[in-house]
């Protein structure tokens, strides 16, 4: 869509941001000169469209209340063919941050941009891309990445993603990357209150004024808190290079507000609290540093603007678990996210927000605790989790009226309450019907909660590793909160995808901190497994994942160890000086294959036998898990086909000194052609270098 100017300056009001608008290119007047330290975040550009983006910057003053920028667009990085120009106010209102939506550009087209201040002092030249046309029929290719904690890591994805990019050539160079949220973590740690964390080096972010703090972990209650975190990371050169390349389109996740929050409700480690003005601070500081196509609630160009709320308890909630308490409902609608892009004739992205029209966890509801055994480590009945998550509509409106564990039973807490939803009834009206209406080759859902079940078959176990023996003919499950265990709400979409005959549908997803790549079904055997679409997951860029925590955390004689970790016999009997080798990764072995594939592996070590007794009807629907890997994933889309590529990196505790961020553990890439309407989709998979060991 092309917009006049009218409706662009209307446009660019909506969103809270300045304006610029394209025209005869002619060479540049400002009399920049680069003074990257004036600018110490960078630049960067958000949710290009085919005719416009969003530029950004922050140029902080000393004092004074509101400054003007200049911001140059131009067809070439010597800014001789400037095509832009437009004042771009800055104030300490907004904390010296700038929004400025350049329109009237061309589709497809390569442009530079740069800021400067009154005295020619300029920002570094930041490079963007617009959208293609809705019918332009050329090949889509962008990367999706999230989970960055520089608190216990480095970024040597971004530095492989720009080195490999910077290679490419033209038509397979990315148009944009695709943030999926935990752009940042809330919670901070201090290096002076704990120096490390695991093998990893904690590195400052900042110190946050006037926060909360659970055990060693500090997090912000104001809009200054949240700033300061931002900035700590935005001091990351690498994630700095990648904003300058690539505009970024990205969703927020749960630390963006609070670790365990919903709605306007914080949690971090503790009990939940009300906090509906720390919802408004953080929705504020996100709008001010990610350059996104959002609406700001003051309607001004340039200031997000005040919002009264008030911190009271939610004692009130509508059927589908929103919080109706005036308070939390202006705060979650003080900045919408969700959002969709179209990028020519092959991509509609649906970007969908989990937390902030979240209901509650089923397995927080009165007493399930007591169905759940700690000795499987995380594993908890499939059965009982598919009756909390659906609530009164399980089983056409007939919930049982207890659930049970081997030999104890409650009542089921759930059997009078709605169905779980992560996206709320008015979130998930608009999501569906974008799926609907979608006439792009490849619909892809762009969330950050992974929708791939983490599936487990404890009733395979031989007798004598636990006390208890799991319940014969059930399957376990792991963790409840993400799409894994939405059994219902993804059940509503994926028959949606079903009885409304769409192809090519596809979900890219994060926050797993692992690799993921397998089938959208709502249900597994012994149920029909009816896939309707390709399920991925990408890899945290930073942040530590599982395999990290079991290497540390789960003891050498926990009986399920061999499930998660194999221990290979030290060489050398455990002699001083005879480094033992680190464990394998099992866990990926559990959930692809099955505990008699792990048992096998953990003392034969021969992943031949091991992949002879995997469980057919465990997990139709993986076909790779990586729960230890970093890195990011870039996807290639055509008129015919889906090409998703996982590139994984070392654990990247410390930043890398070469120019393309250091070695890869793997390449892999997962390709599926577009199929028919009952057709089922089908993975191809090839390693393309490295070794992923357990994987697949």
């Amino acid at each position: 869509m092309t917009l006049n100017r009218r409706e662009f300056v209307r446009l660019a009001a909506a969103i809270g941001a300045s304006l610029a608008w394209g025209g005869s290119a002619r060479a540049s007047t400002t009399g920049w000169h680069e003074r990257r330290d004036l600018y110490p975040e960078g630049v960067a550009s958000g949710d290009p469209d085919p005719s416009s983006v969003i530029l950004w910057t922050r140029r902080p003053f000393e004092s004074g209340g509101r400054r003007v920028l200049t911001v140059e667009v131009a067809e070439d990085d010597a800014f001789r063919r400037v095509v832009a120009k437009a004042s771009a106010p800055v104030s300490a209102e907004s904390d010296w941050t700038t929004r400025v939506l350049v329109g009237h550009l061309k589709p497809a087209r390569v442009y530079w941009y740069r800021f400067a201040d009154g005295e020619g002092n300029g920002s570094r030249v930041g490079r963007t891309i617009t959208a293609p046309l809705a019918n332009d029929p050329r090949p889509v290719n962008f990367a999706f990445v999230s989970c960055q904690s520089v608190n216990e890591g480095k970024l040597n994805g971004y530095r492989r993603m720009i080195f490999e990019d910077e290679r490419a050539a033209p038509a397979d160079q990315l148009g944009f990357v695709l943030h999926l949220g935990d752009f940042i973590y809330e919670v901070v740690e201090y290096p002076d209150e704990l120096p490390t964390r695991y093998d990893r080096t904690i590195y400052e972010v900042g110190r946050i004024p006037d926060g909360g703090q659970t055990g060693k972990f500090h997090y912000p209650l104001t809009v200054d808190g949240y700033r300061v975190v931002y900035k700590g990371y935005l001091a990351d050169p690498d994630l700095q290079d990648a904003r300058a390349r690539w505009p970024f389109v990205a969703i927020w996740d749960n630390h963006e507000f609070s670790w365990q929050g919903r709605q306007s409700i914080v949690q971090a480690g503790g009990d939940p609290q009300p906090g509906q003005t720390v919802k408004v601070a953080a929705n504020q500081a996100w709008f001010e540093y990610i350059p996104a196509r959002v609406k700001a609630p003051s309607g001004s160009l340039d200031t997000f603007g005040a919002l009264a709320v008030k911190n009271v308890p939610i004692e009130k909630w509508d059927d589908s678990g929103l919080g109706i308490e005036p308070n939390n409902l202006k705060a979650i609608n003080s900045l919408i996210a969700y959002r969709s892009l179209r990028y020519g004739r092959h991509l509609d992205l649906i970007l969908t927000d989990q937390h902030s029209f979240c209901g509650d966890d089923p397995t927080d509801a009165e007493g399930v605790g007591k169905i759940y055994d700690p000795t499987f480590n995380g594993m908890f009945s499939e059965p009982a989790m598919i009756a909390l998550d659906a609530g009164r509509t399980f089983n056409g409106g007939k919930p049982p009226a207890e659930l049970s564990f081997g030999d104890i039973s409650i009542p089921n807490p759930r059997k009078d309450s709605p169905p779980r939803t992560f996206l709320g009834t008015r979130q998930k009206k608009w999501f569906m019907d974008q799926l609907r209406r979608s006439a792009a080759t490849w619909k892809i859902w762009g969330n950050s909660l992974g929708a791939l079940d983490l599936r487990a078959d404890p009733q395979n176990l031989p007798d004598g590793l636990t006390k208890q023996k799991w319940p014969a003919g059930t399957f376990a499950q792991i963790g409840s909160g993400d799409y894994g265990s939405a059994y219902h709400e993804r059940g509503e979409i994926y028959d949606l995808v079903r009885d409304s005959k769409i192809t090519g549908f596809a979900i890219v997803s994060g926050d797993r901190h692992s690799f993921w790549a397998g089938y959208a079904a709502s249900r597994l055997p012994p149920a029909k497994f009816e896939p309707v679409g390709i399920s991925f997951v990408g890899a945290s860029l930073a942040s530590p994942g599982t395999m990290e925590a079991y290497e540390h955390s789960l003891p050498k004689d926990h009986p399920l160890r061999s499930l998660f970790l194999a221990d290979r016999p030290v060489r050398g009997g455990g002699a001083p000086g005879v480094e033992e080798a680190k464990p394998e990764w099992t866990y990926n072995m559990l959930l692809k294959h099955g505990v008699r594939s792990c048992l096998e592996y953990a003392k034969s070590f021969d992943l031949k036998r091991a992949h002879a007794v995997s469980n057919p009807k465990l997990s139709p629907h993986l076909e790779f898990v990586d729960m230890g890997g970093h890195g990011y994933a870039t996807v290639r889309l055509t008129s015919d086909e889906m090409r998703t590529e996982f590139v994984c990196i070392p654990r990247p505790i410390t930043r890398s000194d070469r120019p393309d961020g250091g070695p890869l553990r793997y390449r892999v890439v997962h390709t599926a052609s577009l199929w028919k309407p009952g057709e089922r989709p089908l993975l191809r998979q090839q390693v393309i270098e490295g070794d992923p060991g357990l994987s697949i």
